[in-house]
């Protein structure tokens, strides 16, 4: 009586027919093989989303740490200072990170600086060592500019010798204005 309950219940108790062909052993062999792959197939894509997600929070760190620092790296790597200051001083800033203020030597870097600026910014060049004879930072003559119209000038009869970029225009947009000014720079690594 009991193997007659058995018997009768061996499905609701995974229990096997072992008196009958055992072709059934094979198949669930087969299926376990293949509930294997798609549990290594997920096993997968889990660690790859793991490893986008990690190289994520790595690369917001970054932003975030550089943000607190006073700075923003771009892609391309420009960035700004936070605070208005002497063309001199915006040097020494990006100088102290490792970069200078920009040098636009192409008319597409000229557009796309201006692309995002929002206020005056000083840019690299200068004629502080010889009036009339405008230099980039990195000691380059300039052999274009995209200046505003009637700039340079020395408004005003003072000495303006550093060169700011205006928002407004995305190609002629330069003014020469006072060192002493105070203005963000535009550094570039």
């Amino acid at each position: 009586m009991e193997l007659e309950y058995y018997y009768e219940n061996s499905n609701h108790r995974n229990i096997m027919d072992t008196t009958g062909p055992q072709r059934h052993c094979q198949d669930e062999g087969k299926a376990r093989n293949h509930r294997g792959s798609r549990c290594l197939m997920l096993i997968t894509v889990c660690l790859g989303i793991l490893c986008l997600l990690l190289i994520a929070a790595v690369i917001l760190q970054h932003f975030q740490c550089a943000s607190r620092r006073g700075f923003l790296w771009g892609p391309d790597g420009l960035f700004m200072s936070k605070e208005p200051m002497s063309w001199s001083d915006s040097r020494h800033y990006c100088r102290d990170r490792g970069a200078d203020l920009v040098i636009i030597n192409t008319e597409e870097k000229q557009r796309h600086i201006s692309s995002f600026i929002k206020e005056s910014v000083w840019i690299g060049l200068s004629e502080i060592e010889n009036e009339g004879i405008m230099k980039w930072v990195d000691n380059s003559p300039l052999k274009q500019g995209f200046w505003a119209d009637g700039e340079p000038n020395n408004y005003g009869g003072e000495d303006e010798d550093c060169i700011e970029l205006d928002p407004g225009h995305t190609l002629n947009n330069w003014n020469d204005l006072k060192c002493s000014d105070k203005r963000k720079g535009i550094c570039e690594k």
